[in-house]
Protein backbone atom coordinates (compact mmCIF):
# COMPACT_ATOMS: atom_id res chain seq x y z
CA UNK A 1 0.00 0.00 0.00
CA UNK A 2 2.51 2.60 1.07
CA UNK A 3 4.68 2.02 -2.01
CA UNK A 4 1.54 2.16 -4.23
CA UNK A 5 0.93 6.14 -2.91
CA UNK A 6 5.29 6.39 -3.40
CA UNK A 7 5.11 5.51 -6.85
CA UNK A 8 2.04 7.53 -7.27
CA UNK A 9 3.35 10.55 -6.02
CA UNK A 10 6.43 10.18 -7.92
CA UNK A 11 4.35 9.88 -10.86
CA UNK A 12 2.98 13.08 -9.76
CA UNK A 13 5.92 15.37 -9.33
CA UNK A 14 7.41 14.02 -12.50
CA UNK A 15 4.54 14.95 -14.43
CA UNK A 16 4.10 18.48 -12.54
CA UNK A 17 8.06 19.10 -13.68
CA UNK A 18 7.87 17.94 -17.17
CA UNK A 19 4.65 20.43 -17.07
CA UNK A 20 6.37 23.16 -15.60
CA UNK A 21 9.14 22.99 -18.02
CA UNK A 22 7.27 23.15 -21.32
CA UNK A 23 5.22 26.19 -19.85
CA UNK A 24 8.70 27.66 -18.70
CA UNK A 25 9.80 27.32 -22.37
CA UNK A 26 6.71 28.63 -24.04
CA UNK A 27 6.68 31.78 -21.73
CA UNK A 28 10.68 32.28 -22.40
CA UNK A 29 9.18 32.09 -26.05
CA UNK A 30 6.59 34.84 -25.75
CA UNK A 31 8.79 37.04 -23.88
CA UNK A 32 11.25 37.17 -26.93
CA UNK A 33 8.30 37.22 -29.24
CA UNK A 34 6.68 40.33 -26.90
CA UNK A 35 9.82 42.64 -27.81
CA UNK A 36 9.86 41.79 -32.06
CA UNK A 37 5.65 41.54 -32.25
CA UNK A 38 3.77 42.42 -28.77
CA UNK A 39 0.80 41.69 -30.89
CA UNK A 40 1.50 38.20 -31.89
CA UNK A 41 2.71 37.29 -28.22
CA UNK A 42 -0.35 39.11 -27.01
CA UNK A 43 -1.94 36.35 -28.78
CA UNK A 44 0.08 33.29 -27.74
CA UNK A 45 -0.24 34.41 -24.20
CA UNK A 46 -4.37 34.62 -24.76
CA UNK A 47 -4.33 30.96 -26.02
CA UNK A 48 -2.92 29.34 -23.08
CA UNK A 49 -6.07 27.52 -20.83
CA UNK A 50 -4.70 29.06 -17.53
CA UNK A 51 -6.55 26.25 -15.77
CA UNK A 52 -4.35 23.53 -16.68
CA UNK A 53 -1.37 25.60 -15.25
CA UNK A 54 0.25 23.39 -12.59
CA UNK A 55 1.65 25.71 -10.07
CA UNK A 56 1.13 29.26 -8.74
CA UNK A 57 4.60 30.31 -10.25
CA UNK A 58 3.53 29.88 -13.80
CA UNK A 59 0.54 31.36 -13.31
CA UNK A 60 2.38 34.70 -11.98
CA UNK A 61 4.87 34.98 -15.00
CA UNK A 62 1.78 34.90 -17.44
CA UNK A 63 -0.15 37.06 -15.52
CA UNK A 64 2.46 39.53 -15.79
CA UNK A 65 3.11 39.05 -18.93
CA UNK A 66 0.01 38.76 -20.27
CA UNK A 67 -0.66 42.74 -18.57
CA UNK A 68 2.98 43.58 -20.04
CA UNK A 69 1.64 43.11 -23.62
CA UNK A 70 -1.69 44.84 -23.15
CA UNK A 71 0.37 47.85 -21.66
CA UNK A 72 2.57 47.45 -25.30
CA UNK A 73 -0.20 47.27 -27.24
CA UNK A 74 -2.20 50.21 -25.60
CA UNK A 75 -5.10 47.43 -24.87
CA UNK A 76 -7.30 48.71 -21.69
CA UNK A 77 -8.14 46.22 -18.91
CA UNK A 78 -11.52 45.99 -17.39
CA UNK A 79 -10.00 45.11 -13.88
CA UNK A 80 -7.02 44.68 -11.98
CA UNK A 81 -7.70 40.92 -11.42
CA UNK A 82 -5.06 39.04 -13.62
CA UNK A 83 -2.08 42.15 -12.75
CA UNK A 84 -2.60 41.74 -8.79
CA UNK A 85 -1.85 37.72 -9.45
CA UNK A 86 1.55 39.13 -10.03
CA UNK A 87 1.87 41.53 -7.83
CA UNK A 88 0.51 39.02 -4.94
CA UNK A 89 3.02 36.17 -5.70
CA UNK A 90 6.28 38.33 -6.26
CA UNK A 91 5.51 40.15 -3.00
CA UNK A 92 4.67 37.79 -0.76
CA UNK A 93 7.52 35.19 -2.42
CA UNK A 94 9.42 38.76 -1.83
CA UNK A 95 11.09 38.77 -5.75
CA UNK A 96 11.53 42.29 -5.54
CA UNK A 97 12.61 43.00 -9.29
CA UNK A 98 9.16 41.03 -10.43
CA UNK A 99 7.05 42.83 -7.91
CA UNK A 100 8.79 46.42 -8.65
CA UNK A 101 7.83 45.12 -12.52
CA UNK A 102 4.55 43.91 -11.67
CA UNK A 103 3.72 46.98 -10.05
CA UNK A 104 5.01 49.74 -13.06
CA UNK A 105 3.22 47.28 -15.23
CA UNK A 106 -0.08 47.72 -13.34
CA UNK A 107 0.77 51.73 -12.95
CA UNK A 108 0.26 51.25 -16.83
CA UNK A 109 -2.23 49.25 -17.59
CA UNK A 110 -5.31 52.09 -17.53
CA UNK A 111 -2.47 55.11 -18.88
CA UNK A 112 -2.79 55.69 -23.22
CA UNK A 113 -5.25 52.37 -23.57
CA UNK A 114 -7.89 51.94 -26.25
CA UNK A 115 -10.73 49.74 -25.17
CA UNK A 116 -11.37 47.22 -27.33
CA UNK A 117 -14.19 45.02 -26.82
CA UNK A 118 -12.62 41.53 -27.42
CA UNK A 119 -9.96 41.96 -26.03
CA UNK A 120 -12.02 42.79 -22.70
CA UNK A 121 -13.76 39.23 -23.36
CA UNK A 122 -10.94 37.90 -23.99
CA UNK A 123 -9.73 39.41 -20.33
CA UNK A 124 -12.94 38.37 -18.75
CA UNK A 125 -12.50 34.84 -19.90
CA UNK A 126 -9.55 34.65 -18.72
CA UNK A 127 -10.75 35.80 -14.74
CA UNK A 128 -13.05 33.23 -14.95
CA UNK A 129 -10.11 30.54 -15.68
CA UNK A 130 -7.67 32.07 -13.00
CA UNK A 131 -10.81 31.63 -11.05
CA UNK A 132 -11.32 27.87 -11.89
CA UNK A 133 -7.28 27.48 -11.45
CA UNK A 134 -7.75 28.70 -7.81
CA UNK A 135 -10.35 26.11 -7.24
CA UNK A 136 -8.61 23.46 -8.73
CA UNK A 137 -5.49 24.70 -6.93
CA UNK A 138 -7.26 24.31 -3.41
CA UNK A 139 -8.86 20.79 -4.88
CA UNK A 140 -5.46 19.57 -5.48
CA UNK A 141 -4.45 20.47 -2.25
CA UNK A 142 -6.74 18.96 -0.35
CA UNK A 143 -6.20 15.86 -2.22
CA UNK A 144 -2.50 15.90 -1.39
CA UNK A 145 -3.26 16.66 2.41
CA UNK A 146 -5.55 13.71 2.22
CA UNK A 147 -2.80 11.42 0.50
CA UNK A 148 -0.18 12.92 3.16
CA UNK A 149 -2.59 11.86 6.34
CA UNK A 150 -3.29 8.65 4.77
CA UNK A 151 0.15 7.87 4.52
CA UNK A 152 0.82 9.26 8.15
CA UNK A 153 -2.37 7.48 8.94
CA UNK A 154 -1.23 4.09 7.26
CA UNK A 155 2.38 4.44 8.47
CA UNK A 156 0.91 4.74 12.66
CA UNK A 157 -0.86 1.94 11.25
CA UNK A 158 2.03 -0.71 10.52
CA UNK A 159 3.62 0.72 13.28
CA UNK A 160 1.37 0.09 15.41
CA UNK A 161 0.88 -3.21 14.23
CA UNK A 162 5.00 -4.18 14.17
CA UNK A 163 5.00 -2.91 17.74
CA UNK A 164 2.12 -5.16 19.01
CA UNK A 165 3.67 -8.10 16.73
CA UNK A 166 7.08 -7.86 18.78
CA UNK A 167 5.23 -7.17 22.08
CA UNK A 168 2.93 -10.47 21.44
CA UNK A 169 6.12 -12.15 20.90
CA UNK A 170 8.09 -11.17 23.85
CA UNK A 171 4.37 -12.09 25.91
CA UNK A 172 4.04 -15.57 24.12
CA UNK A 173 8.19 -16.05 24.79
CA UNK A 174 7.43 -14.55 28.45
CA UNK A 175 4.42 -17.38 29.04
CA UNK A 176 6.64 -20.23 27.00
CA UNK A 177 9.67 -19.45 29.53
CA UNK A 178 7.32 -18.84 32.84
CA UNK A 179 5.19 -22.71 31.03
CA UNK A 180 9.21 -24.10 30.98
CA UNK A 181 9.68 -23.43 34.84
CA UNK A 182 6.72 -24.05 35.75
CA UNK A 183 6.92 -27.54 34.88
CA UNK A 184 10.48 -27.92 36.05
CA UNK A 185 9.38 -26.33 39.40
CA UNK A 186 6.88 -29.31 39.27
CA UNK A 187 9.07 -31.76 37.94
CA UNK A 188 11.22 -30.51 41.10
CA UNK A 189 8.80 -31.14 43.44
CA UNK A 190 7.87 -34.61 42.47
CA UNK A 191 11.13 -35.48 42.69
CA UNK A 192 11.14 -33.88 46.45
CA UNK A 193 8.44 -36.09 47.20
CA UNK A 194 9.56 -38.96 45.84
CA UNK A 195 12.71 -38.40 47.72
CA UNK A 196 11.40 -37.59 50.64
CA UNK A 197 9.43 -40.64 51.05
CA UNK A 198 11.83 -43.03 50.23
CA UNK A 199 14.14 -40.95 52.96
CA UNK A 200 11.53 -41.53 55.28
CA UNK A 201 11.08 -44.95 54.56
CA UNK A 202 15.07 -45.29 54.85
CA UNK A 203 15.01 -43.99 58.12
CA UNK A 204 11.93 -45.81 59.22
CA UNK A 205 13.29 -49.22 58.33
CA UNK A 206 17.01 -47.82 60.06
CA UNK A 207 14.61 -46.82 63.41
CA UNK A 208 13.10 -50.44 63.02
CA UNK A 209 16.72 -51.98 63.26
CA UNK A 210 18.33 -50.25 65.83
CA UNK A 211 15.08 -51.13 68.22
CA UNK A 212 15.06 -54.51 67.33
CA UNK A 213 19.12 -54.67 68.17
CA UNK A 214 18.90 -52.82 71.35
CA UNK A 215 15.53 -54.79 72.26
CA UNK A 216 18.09 -57.79 71.67
CA UNK A 217 20.58 -56.40 73.20
CA UNK A 218 18.54 -55.84 76.49
CA UNK A 219 16.83 -59.21 76.51
CA UNK A 220 19.79 -60.98 76.76
CA UNK A 221 21.61 -58.41 79.09
CA UNK A 222 23.32 -60.80 81.74
CA UNK A 223 22.95 -64.26 80.08
CA UNK A 224 25.09 -66.46 78.88
CA UNK A 225 23.32 -66.29 75.28
CA UNK A 226 23.87 -62.32 75.36
CA UNK A 227 27.08 -62.60 72.68
CA UNK A 228 25.14 -65.21 70.54
CA UNK A 229 21.55 -63.75 70.58
CA UNK A 230 23.14 -60.31 69.51
CA UNK A 231 25.32 -62.08 66.58
CA UNK A 232 22.41 -64.22 65.57
CA UNK A 233 19.99 -61.25 65.40
CA UNK A 234 22.64 -58.87 63.84
CA UNK A 235 23.13 -62.04 61.02
CA UNK A 236 19.83 -62.22 61.10
CA UNK A 237 19.54 -58.39 59.98
CA UNK A 238 22.44 -58.75 57.48
CA UNK A 239 20.57 -61.60 55.76
CA UNK A 240 17.48 -59.47 55.63
CA UNK A 241 19.39 -56.86 53.75
CA UNK A 242 20.99 -59.55 51.24
CA UNK A 243 17.33 -60.11 50.33
CA UNK A 244 15.63 -56.70 50.40
CA UNK A 245 15.95 -55.62 46.71
CA UNK A 246 14.16 -52.50 47.89
CA UNK A 247 17.26 -51.56 50.09
CA UNK A 248 18.95 -51.96 46.79
CA UNK A 249 17.00 -50.47 44.60
CA UNK A 250 17.21 -47.43 47.14
CA UNK A 251 21.27 -47.43 46.39
CA UNK A 252 20.73 -47.72 42.98
CA UNK A 253 18.60 -44.26 43.01
CA UNK A 254 20.75 -42.17 45.01
CA UNK A 255 23.44 -43.37 42.23
CA UNK A 256 21.23 -43.06 39.12
CA UNK A 257 23.35 -40.90 36.83
CA UNK A 258 26.29 -42.93 37.15
CA UNK A 259 24.86 -46.28 37.06
CA UNK A 260 22.78 -44.88 33.71
CA UNK A 261 26.15 -44.01 32.07
CA UNK A 262 27.82 -47.10 33.40
CA UNK A 263 25.00 -49.24 31.97
CA UNK A 264 25.47 -46.66 28.40
CA UNK A 265 29.09 -47.46 28.59
CA UNK A 266 29.61 -51.08 29.30
CA UNK A 267 25.96 -53.07 28.28
CA UNK A 268 28.06 -56.36 28.72
CA UNK A 269 28.54 -55.50 31.96
CA UNK A 270 27.81 -58.96 34.63
CA UNK A 271 24.78 -58.47 37.38
CA UNK A 272 26.92 -59.16 39.98
CA UNK A 273 29.42 -56.67 38.59
CA UNK A 274 26.95 -54.11 38.73
CA UNK A 275 25.95 -54.97 42.20
CA UNK A 276 29.03 -54.59 43.28
CA UNK A 277 29.03 -51.07 41.48
CA UNK A 278 25.95 -49.99 43.30
CA UNK A 279 27.84 -51.60 46.88
CA UNK A 280 31.00 -49.50 45.77
CA UNK A 281 28.65 -46.36 44.72
CA UNK A 282 26.95 -46.14 47.88
CA UNK A 283 30.32 -46.09 50.04
CA UNK A 284 30.35 -49.05 51.79
CA UNK A 285 33.72 -50.86 53.00
CA UNK A 286 35.06 -54.09 51.69
CA UNK A 287 33.40 -56.59 54.97
CA UNK A 288 29.83 -55.12 54.60
CA UNK A 289 30.21 -55.51 50.47
CA UNK A 290 31.94 -59.41 51.37
CA UNK A 291 28.37 -59.94 53.68
CA UNK A 292 26.59 -58.38 51.00
CA UNK A 293 27.44 -61.04 48.31
CA UNK A 294 27.95 -63.93 50.70
CA UNK A 295 31.85 -64.23 50.01
CA UNK A 296 35.66 -63.50 51.98
CA UNK A 297 36.77 -60.69 52.13
CA UNK A 298 39.52 -61.52 49.92
CA UNK A 299 36.94 -62.66 47.37
CA UNK A 300 35.60 -59.21 47.85
CA UNK A 301 38.69 -57.76 47.57
CA UNK A 302 39.90 -59.22 44.13
CA UNK A 303 35.95 -58.55 42.42
CA UNK A 304 36.84 -55.16 43.33
CA UNK A 305 40.50 -55.44 41.93
CA UNK A 306 38.89 -56.84 38.79
CA UNK A 307 36.19 -54.93 38.36
CA UNK A 308 38.43 -51.60 38.59
CA UNK A 309 41.25 -53.23 36.18
CA UNK A 310 38.29 -53.74 33.20
CA UNK A 311 36.86 -49.89 33.82
CA UNK A 312 40.49 -48.34 33.66
CA UNK A 313 41.20 -50.64 30.54
CA UNK A 314 37.83 -49.71 28.23
CA UNK A 315 38.14 -46.13 26.49
CA UNK A 316 35.00 -45.10 27.84
CA UNK A 317 35.20 -41.27 28.09
CA UNK A 318 33.76 -41.03 31.16
CA UNK A 319 35.86 -44.13 33.39
CA UNK A 320 37.07 -40.94 35.66
CA UNK A 321 33.70 -40.98 37.16
CA UNK A 322 33.40 -44.84 37.47
CA UNK A 323 36.88 -45.31 39.07
CA UNK A 324 36.08 -42.48 42.04
CA UNK A 325 33.86 -44.74 43.73
CA UNK A 326 36.65 -47.16 44.25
Amino acid sequence: MRALIYIILIIIVAGCNYVSSQYERELNDAESLLKIDPLKAFEQLNKYDVTEFSDSATMARWALLYCEAMVVNHFAAPTDTIINIAVDYYGFHDNREKYNKACEVKSSLGAGSIENALVSAMYIQKEKEFLLFKEKALRNEVILLSIIIIMVAGGVIVWQRQHLKLKNARNETLIMEASALKESLCHRQVQCAILESKLSASLENRFKIIDELCETYYESQGSKTEKKAIVDKVKSQIDALKADEGIFTEMEHCNDEMLSQLKNDFPALKPDEYRLMVYLASGLSNRTIALLIGESIDTAYKRKSRLKAKITASESINKEIFLNVF
